[in-house]
């Protein structure tokens, strides 16, 4: 007997065993993108099988060449590296892009990439260890200067800020590099941790650290050249003063004295905090500045410190300027503020250390300058 071609498939159908479909490929763990080795040593990869040309791009390297395998996936490796934070991100036929699988990713003013952490054998300072920890809070604020821009700034609490109502904390204004944002102070540089790390070994005072956003102006804009010109350093001061720095005194129990502020920052926000620093010595008492490019003039621009360096001594407990000696711009310009300050007179801390402009050099000065902080208060 002839079945009909439907029953006939319909038979096959029941008689054939069941068809598995094939199991996707396991996930690597997200460790491996990067893969951190033994030896400290690390391996980037990335799957661009049509790809002709992938390179890598990173805050400590010059760009490097990666190799394709047979399955289409690129990889180098490259180290050892020190324990920190490090930020990295990919070329692959001339479009750059952060890590597609990498969760952990690093915004900026402009373009993302993505953050991976080399960790010490024991939890270091500027890890996360088994201690109380502080709190991060956004604040949003309608900027009277910024032409009522709405923007946000951050602001890290030390632990038992919220039970201890009656205690009022000195206050340290962080500013970010060009391109970042204050994000970045959490997400690589850890300045959070690091407090919490240093108030419970106490080694730092218990401090609150605002963070505000540092482009005033659009990212990229210069703004006026010349004596009274609006750039985006004087526009940035105007914005601190007047609206970031008057909302944080009203909601935050800080003190409101010149001795419990300091203010400072890295690249960018280095000579950022060294301008507001220099023409507000009534606002601030002390400064760290990690690796500004230079703050020229600083004699002429502050003939009224450099007349008197016995006054404006009076009045400095902290000026610490660092910078990397693999950082050469930023070295040499560095190096060029330190004669200024030697040849007026003016105290001042000058730590020359080995390393690059990135967030690792950053969370070895932040080390170093907040236990610095405030000390008067611990005495």
């Amino acid at each position: 007997m002839k079945l009909a071609l439907p029953t006939l498939l319909l038979a096959l159908a029941v008689v054939a065993p069941a068809q598995t479909p094939p199991a996707p490929p396991a996930a690597a763990p997200a460790s491996a993108f990067p893969e951190v080795l033994p030896d400290r040593r690390v391996t980037f990869r990335i799957a661009a099988p049509k790809a002709s040309e992938v390179t890598l791009t990173t805050d400590w390297l010059p760009t490097q060449k990666m190799e394709k395998g047979a399955d289409g996936t690129w990889s180098v490796t490259v180290g050892p590296l020190a324990p920190s934070s490090y930020i990295y991100s990919f070329t692959v036929d001339g479009i750059a892009m952060a890590d597609p699988i990498n969760p952990k990713m690093k915004l900026r003013a402009r373009t993302s990439a993505s953050v991976f952490e080399v960790l010490a054998d024991k939890p270091a300072l500027d890890e996360l260890r088994d201690v109380p920890h502080g709190s991060v809070e956004m604040n949003w604020q309608k900027s009277t200067v910024i032409g009522g821009e709405t923007r946000s700034f951050w602001v890290y609490t030390p632990p038992g800020y919220s039970q201890e109502n009656a205690r009022r904390y000195p206050v340290f204004y962080l500013f970010h590099g060009t391109n970042d944002r204050p994000a970045g102070w959490i997400d690589v540089g850890n300045v959070n941790l690091i407090l919490d790390n240093l108030i419970a070994d106490k080694k730092a005072v218990p401090m609150v650290v605002v963070m505000p956003y540092g482009h005033a102006l659009p990212y990229g804009a210069r703004g006026g050249q010349g004596a009274g010109a609006r750039n985006n350093t004087t526009v940035f001061e105007d914005y601190l003063l007047k609206d970031v720095m008057p909302l944080v005194e009203a909601k935050y129990r800080v003190v409101a004295d010149r001795q419990h502020r300091a203010v400072g920052g890295f690249s960018m926000g280095a000579e950022q905090s060294l301008s507001i620093f220099f023409r507000h010595l009534d606002l601030f008492s002390s400064i760290g500045a990690m690796a500004p490019s230079g703050y020229r003039g600083f004699q002429t621009q502050h003939a009224d410190l450099v007349a008197d360096p016995k006054a404006t001594n009076a009045k400095i407990d902290l000026l610490w300027i660092g910078c990397g000696r693999q950082d050469p711009g930023h070295f040499s310009g560095s190096q060029q503020l330190v004669d200024a300050l030697v040849a007026t007179h003016i105290q001042h801390q000058w730590h020359p250390v080995e390393g690059v402009h990135n967030h690792a050099f950053v969370r070895g000065q932040l080390l170093e300058i907040l236990p610095l902080l405030f000390r008067a208060d611990s005495k």
